[in-house]
């Protein structure tokens, strides 16, 4: 058996807040399998890459031989989440949950194992509670812990109304950890009030409270807002393996390092092993080659993978290019030159000095990939298709 604090090391990997960390430590400890929870209300039909950070983080219990419940808030659906919410959020209709539903449970089998993944739905016990059964339920929390919530307390204190349902929602997803007897749950930092309400009601119906997992929000390839098929800055995980590779593409180099710490299965020492590649002049563009090939490997195959990639690069490659572009040789010493020589050297900039201000502002390309990197050397031996602007091309050769 992996020993603890092996396994505590994977499953804190990209995680915000453990609480509590000694209770996970000493349930690790007894040896027995877990009970790890993730609820997912069904408000969209496509899950994105944000979820998966949820998911991937399950898959990992699961490896680990704990016994992962998929949960789909059906019922807390038709509610609508307040969370992060400045009005009331509308419910969804039974349709629309029973139909988001049946999507959810096709799309995670791309990451968790159906035969080892406990799927269930909250209105199995929620739809037999009665009138008295629910207002029992909501004896057992207050007003004011509920006005502790931070997007409660500003809309209370702003004036905006919040309708009583809403406060129902943390103690049914809270119930939920009761229903379903969780060890663990897990969810975004948002959601980290909601799960710690699930801890308290644990304690009231006389169970051993749940250790609380709260997980990164992912941000969208804006690299601003967090991922949101409403905001268009998603990558879904049913995208086609060319949409899916060339969205990852687009990302931000400083971007890529949050996607390869939350999203990728590669080691953290293999991870590191790249930034220190690129901080001595590793093209940027090949090591996010990778996490794309990787991501969409997950999701379609790695024979897809491989020629998502190809068709990226044939396809920038003759983008908006001119038909017949300049051949330039460029001689260089030690193995490799700073793209910013390179780019005087082939006559694209009139100095050194130039091409740093023209990669600062976001005008130079390589192979139609847009380069933030000033410090990225280029080795020899290799062949690219320089652009600075929108005229200024060159098939560089490098000796």
């Amino acid at each position: 058996m992996v020993a603890v604090n092996e396994t505590l090391e994977l499953i804190k990997r990209g995680a915000d807040e453990v609480l509590l960390e000694s209770e996970l430590v000493e349930k690790l400890s007894n040896g027995k399998p877990l009970r790890v929870k993730a609820g997912f209300d069904p408000t969209a039909p496509d899950l994105h890459l944000g979820h998966t950070v949820l998911i991937n983080k399950l898959r990992q219990f699961q490896d680990l031989g704990h016994e992962v419940m998929f949960l789909i808030g059906d019922f807390t659906g038709m509610i609508g989440d307040p969370t992060g919410k400045s009005t009331t959020r509308p419910p969804l209709t039974r349709d629309d949950v029973i139909e988001n539903a049946r999507t959810y449970e096709q799309q995670i089998f791309k990451i968790l194992d159906p035969e080892k993944t406990l799927v269930m739905f909250n209105s199995s016990w929620m739809g037999e509670m009665s009138a008295a059964d629910l207002i029992q339920l909501a004896a057992r929390h207050t007003v004011a812990r509920m006005l502790e919530r931070d997007d409660f307390n500003k809309r209370y204190g702003s004036g905006q109304p919040i309708a009583i349902h809403e406060f129902l929602y943390p103690l049914i997803q809270g119930y939920d950890s009761v229903a379903m007897r969780a060890d663990v749950e897990l969810g975004g930092t948002d959601q980290k009030f909601n799960l710690l309400v699930g801890r308290e009601l644990q304690k009231q119906y006389g169970q051993e409270p749940q250790v609380v997992m709260t997980m990164p929000i992912l941000e969208g390839m804006d690299g601003v807002q967090k991922m949101s098929k409403s905001l268009n800055n998603y990558i879904g995980i049913a995208d086609a393996a060319d949409e899916m590779f060339g969205k990852i593409m687009s990302i931000s180099d400083e971007l890529m390092w949050r996607y390869f710490e939350l999203l990728s299965f590669r080691p953290l020492a293999e991870i590191d092993g790249f930034k220190r590649e690129m901080a001595q002049g590793k093209n940027p563009r090949d090591i996010k080659f990778l996490l794309g090939e990787e991501i969409v490997a997950r999701f379609h195959s790695q024979q897809e993978a491989t020629r998502a990639r190809e068709n990226f690069i044939a396809r920038f490659q003759k983008g908006a290019m001119p038909d017949e572009i300049t051949e330039v040789i460029v001689s260089v010493t030690n193995g490799q030159m700073p793209i910013a020589n390179i780019l005087k050297e082939a006559g694209l900039v009139g100095s050194t000095s130039d091409a740093m201000r023209m990669l600062k502002q976001g005008a130079v390309k390589i192979d139609g990939e847009r380069i933030e990197h000033k410090g990225l050397n280029i080795s020899a031996g290799e062949t690219h298709i320089f652009q600075v602007g929108k005229r200024r091309f060159a098939k560089v050769i490098l000796q």
